[in-house]
């Protein structure tokens, strides 16, 4: 098969500010890169974006664009307009956009992913100058998009309903999970901390996670609660809420944290838990199975089957529900062995090798 130029349109990517779609895109850069040394790689990158995003490796460049990604208009803007023209003159044959959006009239093939059409499912927690803009962007990118990767079989499901897309241009290609967090299973030293990570948006359920830590901590005072990832629209809301409760003491909201400090949160977790309402594709509760600590997730797809009984399910709308699971997976050292044991065997399921794979057969059928 001839080689191919793939466009990578990392436009959307703010270091530290899109949460779990940066580490998607680097994760799978880097497996790409472990697979491919046949196909050439143009990544189009913002102001944002460091060289670091792009592997060191002869077939990747980099294509610094003069443009914020940060300043939402003006990059959708540069992205309609600007990038066709420099994915032509690159001569580019296909362009991979791995963030929602893709240019509308561009003279190569385009695929484009899917994390999760919430927009379509819970607008309500859209901003109303925000949600007029993801309606027309991701339509037009469905519809224009030769084909469309979808990152479970719950968002493939969406893409049909909403969109009408029929199943033949859909490709479902779940995300792997970072080699590392299988190493954190071996030498973890559980502290009296329940972690979860989690962007504070209101589609996580993070409220009813503090309203049930509350009931849990007044039986077990010696446990915290710390929440690790990117403040989102919500954060406001729960920090009022963790006010109200009594727990400014015993539950902590780190934000965004580099790499090697969430590692670390992972090593001294005893427990985790990942009460989201709605996921595209749930990446920390994999993370948590590969890191062997016993994990509590919601019983909704597609969490429900990622985790299958590695991991305690309970229903997100019961703050009960929720407490229980706290308390079961803290304290049931049955429970926690059986946990610990299936965690990191259903992770091994899930490779970025084999999305990597996945994904340049997606690009490869475009064409």
């Amino acid at each position: 098969m001839p080689a191919m130029h793939i466009g990578v349109n990392a436009l959307y990517l703010i270091p530290g500010g899109v949460g779990g779609t940066e580490i998607y895109l680097r994760s799978l850069l880097r497996a790409l890169a472990a697979i491919d040394r046949e196909n050439c790689y143009t990544v189009f990158t913002n102001r944002e974006t460091g060289p670091d995003l792009v592997p060191a490796q002869a077939n990747f460049q980099i294509a610094p664009q003069a443009v914020s990604a940060r300043n939402r208009p003006f990059r959708i803007v540069w992205e309609q307009t600007v990038l066709p023209f420099r994915a032509a003159r690159q001569r580019v044959d296909v362009l991979f956009n791995p963030g929602f959006t893709a240019p509308v009239f561009s003279q190569c093939a385009s695929v484009t992913v899917f994390h999760d059409l919430q927009h379509k499912r819970h607008p309500e927690h859209f901003r109303w100058f925000d949600l007029p803009v993801w309606r027309v962007m991701l339509y037009a990118a469905a519809h224009r998009s030769r084909r469309l990767v979808a990152v479970s079989e719950a968002t493939a499901a969406d893409l049909k309903h909403f969109y009408g897309i029929p199943s033949e241009r859909i490709d479902t290609i779940p995300h792997g999970v970072d080699e590392h967090f299988f190493n954190l299973a071996k030498d973890r030293t559980s502290q009296p901390m329940i972690l979860c990570v989690s962007t504070l948006h209101p589609h996580k359920n993070l409220d009813q996670l503090l309203r049930a830590f509350a009931l849990f901590r007044a039986a077990n005072p010696q446990y915290r609660l710390t929440i690790a990832g990117l403040r989102g629209f919500f954060a406001g809301e729960l920090e009022r809420l963790r006010a109200e409760l009594g727990l400014e003491e015993s539950v902590r909201f780190t934000g965004w944290i580099p790499r090697e400090d969430l590692y670390q949160l992972f090593r001294e977790a005893i427990a985790f838990v990942y009460p989201s309402r709605f996921e595209g594709f749930g990446m920390p509760i994999l993370e948590a199975l590969a890191a062997g600590i016993p994990s509590a997730c919601s019983n909704v797809e597609p969490m429900k089957s990622i985790a299958a009984d590695a991991a305690l399910q309970f229903d997100p709308g019961s703050v009960e529900a929720i407490c229980g699971a706290l308390q079961s997976v803290v304290t049931d050292e049955d429970l926690r062995q059986r946990l610990s044991a299936a965690g990191p065997e259903r992770a091994a399921k899930f490779s970025w090798r084999t999305a990597a794979q996945a994904t340049l057969n997606s690009l490869r059928s475009a064409l």
